[in-house]
């Protein structure tokens, strides 16, 4: 039985000796900078002692082969400014830093240093300052999450230069301009995000070359046409354009007839008839054109696979002259 004690507290005690020796000192260093950076530094990543391997801290994570750290999450309420000492991080693949509205300050350029980024979220924040340009260094970066913060200026046409990206939410700012020509450049199946800005202009003909599986861009003020995003051989799963001032002729549109989930349009200016190639969207699920200019007879004849039911009123209310059903039966 002795020797069984031994033998349970020899592997006990190499268990935590390894542990101890787990966390790269330059990592855990540059940890505890980033943690006594801000102002309220005992109210916050307690775990995070000296003392303890960093790896096992709250919202740390270290790769298991090479023991770096690799990502670094904090959704508790960080109070200051991002630190440079994050930069010192050079493993870092996941970044997210959110729900802390009184983490100010600009993006600090610091977070470009971070050459294998995978996923950067900065988002529910009150970050304040531009898109930075600089973010186009993250040649790894696969999705950017900027959203619910307080940015201002344009959208930098650098982000357009993303390699491997596959998502981009800018929602929830105070961007204002157009969407960078360039977007058309974006290779891949991209999540397009831009709602709830204060965004203009036209959107670029360019961007009918890109495949958004999702493009949310509602409330906003753009006008002109958003043709481009309707083309049966794209992949959109959601397409929501509305409250813009958008204005063109809706019966021009193609859709994609086996992956379009969500579509709305509502409030614009768009006219035209609904075309009946719509019908043959078999998992469309929501549908609202209401509160345009649209004419002519509501299509009938819907081949959906997830409804019992076509879509009710609300779906359609406040157009110029839309007719049958589910509104007034049309004139003949």
């Amino acid at each position: 039985m002795r020797l069984l004690l031994l033998f349970f507290f020899f592997f006990l005690f190499s268990g935590f000796s390894s542990g101890a020796k787990r966390c790269h000192p330059s990592d855990r260093a540059a940890l505890l900078k980033f943690k006594y950076s801000f102002a309220n530094p005992d109210q916050i990543l307690q775990s995070w002692m000296p003392e303890f391997d960093c790896c096992d801290w709250y919202g740390v994570e270290c790769n298991e082969t090479t023991n770096r750290v690799d990502s670094l999450v904090a959704t508790v309420q960080l109070n200051g400014t991002i630190p440079d000492v994050i930069a010192n991080l050079t493993y870092l693949r996941t970044l997210r830093l959110r729900k802390s509205p009184f983490l100010v300050g600009e993006i600090p350029p610091a977070i470009g240093e971070l050459k294998n980024l995978v996923s950067l979220e900065l988002n529910w924040n009150s970050l304040t300052g531009s898109v930075p340009a600089f973010l186009a260094r993250l040649k790894k970066l696969w999705f950017l999450d900027l959203s619910f913060n307080k940015l201002s200026g344009t959208i930098p046409a650098s982000l357009s230069t993303f390699p491997e990206i596959i998502g981009i939410d800018l929602s929830r700012n105070q961007l204002t301009g157009s969407i960078p020509e360039s977007f058309g450049n974006l290779k891949g199946n991209i999540y397009l995000v831009l709602s709830h800005n204060k965004l203009s202009g036209e959107i670029p003909a360019s961007l009918g070359n890109a495949n958004f599986v999702r493009v949310l861009i509602s409330r906003n003020n753009f006008t002109g046409s958003a043709l481009m995003f309707f083309k049966a051989s794209k992949t959109s799963d959601t397409i929501n354009i509305s409250r813009n001032n958008f204005a063109f002729d809706f019966s021009e549109a193609s859709f994609m007839a086996d992956t379009l989930v969500d579509l709305d349009i509502s409030h614009n200016k768009i006219w035209g008839g609904i075309p009946s190639r719509i019908t043959d969207c078999v998992v469309l699920q929501s549908l609202n054109v209401s509160y345009n200019r649209l004419c002519g007879e509501i299509p009938s004849g819907w081949k959906l696979k997830y409804r019992s039911q076509p879509f009710d009123n609300t779906s359609y209310l406040h157009n110029r002259c839309l007719c049958g059903s589910p509104l007034q039966p049309c004139k003949r």
